[in-house]
């Protein structure tokens, strides 16, 4: 899965969280996209998030608003980040951006769904249950990079191995 396409699914699972949270209000829902990096670096992944947003019809400004909280690499202010979101009773919080955004997100909200992004295993970082049934408000995509990295290293050295 590419890049784009991967946010594109995260914001298209967000948006999924949102249909019974539109039904249940009358103003615009509200998405909280929490990250413990600066914007930036992440424009690609933003237009992604929006891309697939709005391929479940939910414009940002028409139907849908996000509040979004980068901490710029100061995971201490993740926290109150978080806490802030859940005080403006946002529909859904995507935690993006690494283990801090989800682990903060996760300690603010047992009740807002959060849908998060990983590059290592959510289980075994103990933020879901399992990979198939996460449990509880929270649910995400893993990026399995670790485990890609270390297949792309066995194969380089395979690779090495036949040709030296």
């Amino acid at each position: 899965m590419r890049r784009r396409e991967f946010i594109a699914f995260v914001g298209g699972t967000a948006a999924a969280w949102l249909l019974p949270a539109r039904a249940e209000q009358s103003t615009v829902p509200v998405i909280g996209f929490l990250n413990a990096a600066s914007p930036r670096p992440f424009a690609n992944y933003v237009a992604g998030f929006r891309a697939g947003l709005k391929e479940t019809g939910y414009v940002d400004g028409q139907n849908v608003a996000i509040e979004f909280r980068w901490a710029e690499g100061h995971y201490d202010l993740l926290p109150e980040m978080a806490a802030d979101l859940v005080r403006r009773k946002v529909a859904v919080l995507a935690a993006t951006g690494g283990a801090p955004s989800i682990t903060a997100a996760k300690a603010a909200t047992t009740t807002i769904p959060i849908v998060f992004t990983i590059g290592t295993d959510p289980a075994r970082a103990g933020f879901v249950s399992s990979l198939s049934r996460p449990g509880g408000n929270i649910t995400g995509v893993n990026l399995f990079v670790v485990a890609m990295e270390s297949k792309g290293l066995a194969c380089f050295v395979r690779l090495f191995r036949e040709f030296s």
